[in-house]
């Protein structure tokens, strides 16, 4: 198998992405274990979720893992969190540590005593008590089945946006700015309570207003455990379509061999 380097230090050892997903899959086991526990559905979002169909395990070049769960569950998952997690974890989100940015996916689960430093310039990781490596936890909440009748909410956290990362490069933190943007997210999901689709909250504004991603809810739920690596981990109910509007309809077919590399990495200390 193809080794893909991370980082090599100035002794000449070689961090790999193999290296990363040992970790990942370590915090993945633990999530699991707590959601399992206090009986919360999530499942793997995203390319964490084809990996596991395409390669029954993380995608070899992929650098980070991906979660996702309903904002109902995700209020539960906050409160196990606290009670349960290991000492050697933390998690960082908007609603324990208003220097969160909720512009990035909704929670952070950290493993101490770790180092990453992501791609991405405009919006740093202010919680500073641990840059650990992580796993990204993205809420999923009920929308409308009309991709017209949300574009309002859409499009005002659309342009709150921006002004959230100004003012977090000017050294602000934009608290105000940041609830509204979230109230709104929770009165988007409010207002389609019952819906029978759901999709990315409205805190995930790194898509077009006009193409959200939206799925059944009976595509999603009840989720489906399958083999992951060593263990078995949590995936859509009908994977398929899930994969078909997360990812392409072609999405078995591999990428051309010069775009199979890791994307999400600068620095990092294991």
């Amino acid at each position: 198998m193809k080794k893909y380097v991370l980082k090599t230090d100035e002794n000449g050892n070689e961090i790999t992405v193999a290296d990363v997903h040992k970790v990942l899959l370590e915090m993945l086991k633990m999530i699991d274990g707590i959601c399992q526990k206090y009986n919360i559905p999530y499942f793997l979002n995203g390319g964490s979720a084809l990996g596991a169909i395409r390669h029954q395990g993380f995608i070899p070049w992929d650098d980070d893992a991906d979660i996702a769960m309903l904002y109902e569950d995700y209020k539960r998952f906050i409160v196990a969190l606290k009670q349960d997690l290991p000492q050697e974890y933390t998690f960082q989100c908007f609603d324990t540590d208003k220097r969160y940015n909720p512009l990035i996916p909704g929670m952070k689960i950290r493993k101490k005593g770790t180092y990453l430093k992501e791609v991405n310039t405009l919006l740093a990781n202010r919680c500073t008590e641990c840059d650990g490596i992580f796993i990204d936890v993205f809420v999923y909440d009920y929308c409308s089945a009309s991709k017209t009748m949300d574009l309002p909410l859409r499009m005002l956290n659309q342009l709150i946006m921006p002004f959230i990362i100004l003012f977090d490069n000017l050294g602000m933190n934009p608290v105000f700015l940041k609830r509204w943007f979230v109230s709104n997210a929770r009165m988007y999901g409010k207002l389609n309570e019952g819906s029978k689709k759901i999709g990315f909250d409205l805190t995930w504004t790194f898509k077009s207003p006009l193409k959200p991603f939206i799925f059944d809810y009976d595509d999603i739920y009840p989720v489906q455990y399958v083999p992951f690596e060593d263990t078995q981990l949590p995936i859509a109910h009908h994977p398929h379509e899930y994969l078909c509007t997360a990812i392409a309809p072609s999405y078995m077919t591999l990428p051309p061999e010069e775009e199979q590399k890791p994307k999400h990495i600068v620095d990092i200390r294991l």
